[in-house]
């Protein structure tokens, strides 16, 4: 039995009860850890606090070492990208190394669906870890309302015969959000009922994760730029066939005052005692997957080390990352990690998800090519990855030892990481391994693509060289949405695709390393506000659905207060 088996075996309590027992320290103490005097910050209680963006001195930031924590593709349950991320924190911190994690924002939708909560997991935890799964300081619900302000004002201005900017509603792409899976809510009629009620028209709802105002707080500089870009938000046309923006509306001033708290990056502390920003939550595969760039500027500000990570695959938020948030933010990581798991490793080799428990050497010498793929991914843009084995305690020796020595074979170097059982004590190893890396790192990140190639150029490229597709098939509205891009000239803007998580392809039944397929794109939106253009592929939806046996079930609380069931 390993060590992480032993520990995780003598420990059976659940990530819940192991948040709950630790000690947390008073955030003004954490906050001076980063130098940060008390008075500066904006309390919530004793264990979160706002920190205001006067903090930022971009000439630090630039000085000071960015680590990208990404991973394979996951089963669906996670591969443990954030509790790695935190693990790996701790344990720089324990080699003297002064690193603040910083990370997304968890979303209600997971929360009370599939994966639960996004707080890290045992003993690699960011806390108050039932505050931030659930409201925490309140950012997701201001930018919910921001969003759906707009919205509002829309059907408002299409319904005034007087003050109106006669808008066709047929041409309006502004939906309503709500951070919860709600698949009924996909599509929608509103306006029935009569006169009184607004005009009917045909719309639906997304997730509060994919909506454009909280890709345009993640992408946002300052509060100024904030109004800028939601001014910026395209909504449809006018009867004439004028576009018109949220600014024709007068709404981003508005909006952007409803965000004036929303914008400020959160301050919580890991169960080590380290410190660790949060801030927003756009998924990855519906949305660019990462934290904003203030906070991520914040956390380099302040410390001389930050681990981040981006959603899903590397396919997704560490190419969004790297494509999308450096090119905006100015960022380049030093290191970059990828989270593999033996259990989606032998997903991926064929093994049955009620079988990733049973060792089962040849289904992980099938599925390590998925690995590969990752790690060639991450290679074509000029950084040397590490691979972390994020350890469970049905791995063997034998299974962990393969994926190790592959890697070796490869000119990787993999270190099996036992953060879960350990915290930061289990991956000090890691931590040695990624600042090796980060020292030899001498240049700049290298762009998969050129914003400035036409729209079809940039998707094809990803398509090709990170998913490993042959060819990429256009359908009606996704052509007619590439003539509407080209008119509005936003044709050089980056691409943000949608697509699922669960393949490198667009099809989540293709496991493995698929390659040869066709990559079919749906539409395409437009998030003028936000800065880039969203390729929806296959079948994705931007409003999950709650699974047969959704994890709200299992939460309760009782008559003190004491929630149960979060994980």
């Amino acid at each position: 039995m390993s060590t992480a088996a032993s520990v995780a075996s003598a420990t059976p309590k659940t990530d819940l009860d192991i948040a709950r027992a630790a000690k947390l320290q008073h955030i003004v103490k954490i906050a001076e850890k980063l130098g940060v005097n008390g008075e500066d910050l904006e309390l919530y209680g004793k264990y979160k606090a706002k920190l205001p963006l006067s903090l930022i001195d971009k000439s630090k930031a630039d000085k000071h070492t960015l680590i990208l924590v990404s991973a394979i593709t996951p089963t669906p349950a996670g591969e443990g990208k954030t509790t790695t991320t935190i693990g790996l924190t701790e344990a720089l911190n324990r080699l003297g190394k002064q690193t603040t994690a910083v990370l997304r924002e968890p979303s209600l939708g997971p929360v009370f669906g599939v994966k639960g909560g996004a707080t890290g997991g045992g003993y690699s935890q960011v806390v108050p870890m039932q505050d931030i799964n659930l409201h925490f300081t309140g950012d997701f619900p201001a930018i919910e309302k921001a969003h759906n302000l707009l919205a509002a004002m829309i059907d408002n201005n299409i319904q005034n015969r007087k003050n109106t900017l006669g808008i066709e509603p047929r041409s309006v792409r502004w939906k309503r959000v709500m951070d919860m899976n709600d698949r009924a809510l996909r599509k929608i009629i509103v306006g029935l009922g009569g006169k009184g009620f607004g005009v009917p028209r045909e719309t639906g709802f997304d997730i509060t994760a994919a909506s454009e105002v909280m890709a345009i707080l993640c992408m946002s500089n300052s509060l100024e730029q904030l109004k800028e870009k939601l001014g910026a938000i395209f909504i449809g046309y006018d009867k004439s066939k004028k576009p018109i923006f949220a600014r024709d509306l007068k709404a981003h001033g508005a909006m952007a005052a409803l965000l004036r708290d929303a914008i400020k990056p959160n301050l919580v502390q890991t169960l080590e005692g380290n410190p660790a920003i949060l801030h927003a939550g756009p998924f990855a595969n519906i949305a660019q997957g990462t934290n904003t760039i203030l906070a991520t500027r914040m956390g380099l500000s302040l410390s001389d080390y930050v681990v981040t990570e981006a959603g899903f695959g590397f396919d997704l938020g560490g190419e969004k990352f790297l494509d999308i948030k450096c090119g905006y933010g100015d960022f380049s990581p030093k290191a970059v990690v990828i989270v593999a798991t033996v259990r989606a490793l032998k997903y991926h080799g064929g093994a049955a998800l009620d079988s990733l428990k049973q060792p089962n050497l040849s289904a992980l010498q099938k599925g390590i090519v998925n690995l590969e793929k990752h790690l060639e991914n991450a290679k074509k843009f000029g950084v040397q990855p590490v691979v972390a084995v994020n350890e469970f305690y049905t791995d063997t020796k034998e299974e962990l030892e393969f994926v190790v020595k592959r890697c070796a074979e490869l000119g990787i170097k993999a270190s099996v990481s036992q953060v879960w059982a350990k915290g930061g004590e289990g991956a000090l190893e890691l931590a040695k391994f990624v600042l090796e890396a980060a020292a030899q790192q001498k240049e700049k990140h290298k762009p998969l693509y050129d914003w400035q190639s036409s729209v079809t150029e940039k998707i094809e490229t990803v398509a090709t060289q990170i998913y490993g597709a042959a060819k990429v098939v256009y359908q009606a509205q996704a052509q007619a949405d590439l003539k509407t891009i080209s008119d509005l000239g936003f044709d050089k803007l980056p691409v943000c695709i949608a697509k699922t998580q669960k393949s490198l392809s667009d099809n989540p039944d293709l496991i493995g390393r698929p390659d040869g397929f066709t990559l079919s794109v749906r539409e395409i939106e437009i998030s003028s506000g936000a800065g880039f253009l969203v390729p929806i592929t296959g079948e994705m939806m931007r409003m999950p659905g709650l699974p047969e046996t959704p994890a709200a079930e299992s939460i309760d609380i009782d008559a003190d207060g004491n929630i149960t069931g979060l994980f």
